[in-house]
């Protein structure tokens, strides 16, 4: 059995996958930012659904990357 015949990650997995920290992960998840479901009381991660984020989230950043100044940019440009 290799890695692409998990489909489905439990919160370990997942992180090790996405190269973030199980605490990040549980942070996405309880704020809506990532994509998983409840399996009993486990979070789980769908590893297509994951990859279809992910692509959604660099061509977002790509995006507002040209279009928007940096925070820190905006706030010295607000007022002080």
């Amino acid at each position: 059995m290799g890695a692409d015949s998990r489909e489905v990650m439990n919160i370990r997995q997942a992180s090790q996958y996405l190269g973030v920290s199980p605490d990040t992960l549980y942070k996405y998840v309880y704020e809506e930012k990532i994509p998983a479901f409840k399996l009993g009381n486990r979070w789980k991660f769908k590893k297509t659904i994951l990859d279809t984020w992910m692509e959604q989230k660099s061509s977002v950043g790509e995006a507002k990357s040209t279009k928007k100044k940096p925070r820190a940019a905006r706030a010295a440009a607000g007022g002080q």
